[in-house]
């Protein structure tokens, strides 16, 4: 018996150095359909998103704010799904190992990026609201300054507020089991693996993910529902008609991101399972990132226009 609490205080004592993401795990067979699929959507939503800031670059008359936030999402989304899906590939192929400061430090990019994403989404209804609702007054609302200005602020905002959930558990202490049952480092699986008391970094981090998703979420619902009033006092028509459609892309993007994210951080017991759990977590971090691509891409005919004249001048440059 002495033996026996003696071998446990020594396993209690030991400090963690790694993690392992065990991912899908338990569908083996499936690992290489996955590896497959994953890597041509993860190149996917880089290419779709670099031909988007392209566009938006090249182009002048792309250079208003709505294509300006548009650029800003484009990159935003490159990034964050960047700093989870490489290492979820590598799990398809081996057993995916993270020490505990790279597991931190890619909760800290990807939870400081997906909160940015909830602001930088709030501020482009907020364009959609002034363009549709104050036209004549939208030039001057939406000067270049107040446009760089609510950017930085929405991306601050989002390393600000992480970077204090990453300190408080920066000061949890790991041993003992050291497999996160995910694909990246999220906050309850690595949580859940803590020899120290969590409860600090668990109250402050759902309190923190409380208000960042429901003050930009209802900034874009009160947003949505003064363009809803302004168009419905528009007769029926072509312009009743371009304003939805306006609006439409972002309504869709909106509704997958906050949907599931809402799901898993504001109300986690609506998700019964792990593998629930994982399925959600890869809506928001590799389905909603294609969207944005494709649906601001095909639906947007100057986006079409932009880059079809790019092409031109390439082939132009390189027959001359």
């Amino acid at each position: 018996m002495w033996l026996i609490h003696m071998e446990a205080v020594s396993i209690e004592n030991q400090t963690t150095t790694e993690f392992v993401l065990l991912g899908f795990y338990d569908i083996p067979e499936l690992h290489l359909l996955f590896f497959i699929v994953f890597t041509v959507v993860y190149a996917s939503i880089i290419t779709g998103n670099m031909l988007i800031i392209v566009a938006v670059v090249s182009s002048q008359r792309l250079h208003t704010p709505m294509y300006f936030f548009l650029a800003n999402l484009s990159f935003l989304e490159i990034l964050y799904t960047s700093s989870v899906v490489p290492k979820m590939l590598e799990g398809f192929l081996k057993e995916a190992v993270i020490s505990v400061a790279g597991c931190l430090l890619q909760f800290f990019i990807f939870g400081s990026l997906a909160t940015a994403e909830c602001f930088l989404l709030a501020v482009m209804a907020y364009d959609r609201y002034l363009a549709i609702c104050h036209p004549l007054r939208y030039p001057l609302l939406m000067g270049p300054r107040w446009c760089l200005g609510m950017v930085v602020t929405a991306w601050l905002s989002g390393f600000m507020i992480d970077g204090l959930v990453v300190a408080l558990m920066s000061q949890l202490r790991f041993c003992g089991p050291n497999h996160i049952d995910h694909f990246y480092c999220d906050f309850m699986p690595l949580v859940e693996l803590a020899c120290s008391d969590p409860r600090v970094a668990q109250v402050m981090t759902f309190i923190l993910s409380v208000v960042c998703l429901t003050v930009p979420f209802g900034l874009i619902l009160t947003s949505y529902g003064w363009i809803l009033v302004t168009v419905l006092r528009v007769p029926a028509g072509a312009s009743r008609r371009k304003a939805f459609s306006t609006c439409s892309s972002h309504v869709a993007v909106v509704s997958t991101f906050y949907g599931t994210l809402m799901i898993l951080y504001v109300a986690p017991s609506a998700v019964h399972s792990q593998l629930l759990s994982k399925v959600f977590a890869l809506l928001y971090t590799v389905v909603t990132p294609i969207f944005n691509p494709v649906i601001y891409t095909l639906r947007n005919k100057e986006v079409h226009q932009a880059l079809w004249r790019l092409l031109y001048i390439k082939q132009t440059e390189i027959f001359d």
